[in-house]
């Protein structure tokens, strides 16, 4: 028989007796202890360190180029020519509204493709039994063991045969899947998809594309909304394979934030503007998927 509740206990036996059963189940199981001063310490330390970087950016973006070179290590107090800066990179000749767009369809695309086939992936080789199941998740898994920078040359050479050097679709095709958005939607759908409901499912009369849309892909939400944020942060950043195959022709927004760079002469608080720029989406989808996003996380913990 279970415990009853704190809240049974300060109905019946009063609100003394409450705080002592909450003191002793936190003693016993710790599923009530509040976090002590020194998690507070070490997450504010964490926060800190992690936002450094980017409110860095901003103290240069807000400084000029001479006073940079006069002081590479700003004060904390931010200057106040952020606004000139941001002004100088729209008005600079990058195509910076149309690398926006680029980095946008890129982005989103591959965000829910990479969703899509991985959680059709990860569903066969979690639920599935099939002829070389095993070995085929050992090769898939394996593949992210190679170096991107291997693959760049025969890459290439195909989007050359198609014709697709300098069009978005050489950037959006080899990235419509990732071996790691596999492996992660068959590891959290081994655990968070019983294999009761596949089975129900099929002796109802599913088939086995309806079984995944009803069945399986409601329960890895909280895996594809993680796996969705990761692929667009990746894709948004992503400035190796967009500088080879599109140039400066058609540039998604790293591409064009490289521009501004010149031969001789590298003006920080041109650039660190533009990179500010291009971080504000990022900390916009944060803010707005947030709530969804712990929410899912919290959904998919609770069992039962």
């Amino acid at each position: 028989m279970s415990a009853p509740s704190v809240a049974s206990v300060e109905q019946f036996a009063g609100k003394g007796a409450a705080r002592a059963a909450a003191r002793k189940r936190g003693r016993v199981g710790g599923s009530d202890r509040r976090p002590r001063w020194l998690t507070y310490v070490i997450l504010g330390i964490t926060l800190l360190v992690a936002f450094y970087p980017l409110y860095y950016a901003f103290l240069l973006a807000s400084s000029t180029a001479p006073d940079i070179a006069r002081n590479p290590i700003p004060s904390l107090i931010p200057g106040t020519h952020l606004w000139e800066n941001i002004q100088r990179v729209l008005d600079a000749d990058i195509g910076f509204w149309n690398a926006v767009r680029n980095s946008i369809v890129v982005a989103v695309v591959q965000s829910a493709s990479v969703v899509l086939f991985s959680t059709l992936a990860g569903f066969a080789f979690a639920k599935l039994r099939f002829r070389g199941r095993g070995p085929l998740l050992v090769f898939v898994i394996a593949t992210t063991a190679v170096p991107t920078q291997l693959g760049v040359i025969p890459l290439f050479l195909v989007m050359k045969q198609l014709h697709w050097i300098g069009d978005l679709k050489a950037v959006i095709v080899p990235g419509l899947v990732t071996a790691f958005g596999v492996f992660w939607m068959t590891q959290y759908l081994e655990g968070a998809l019983p294999y009761e409901l596949v089975e129900a499912a099929r002796v109802d009369g599913a088939s086995m594309i309806r079984t995944f849309w009803s069945i399986a892909l409601p329960a890895a939400r909280p895996a594809a909304t993680m796996l969705a944020l990761f692929t667009f942060v990746a894709s948004w950043t992503n400035f190796f394979w967009p500088f080879i195959i599109l140039g400066s022709s058609n540039p998604t927004l790293p591409v064009a934030l490289q521009l501004l760079q010149a031969t001789f002469f590298k003006d920080l608080a041109l650039i660190m503007a533009g990179v500010v720029l291009s971080v504000i989406p990022l900390l916009l989808l944060f803010v707005v998927a947030g709530k969804q996003l712990v929410a899912g996380i919290m959904q998919g913990a609770i069992k039962g």
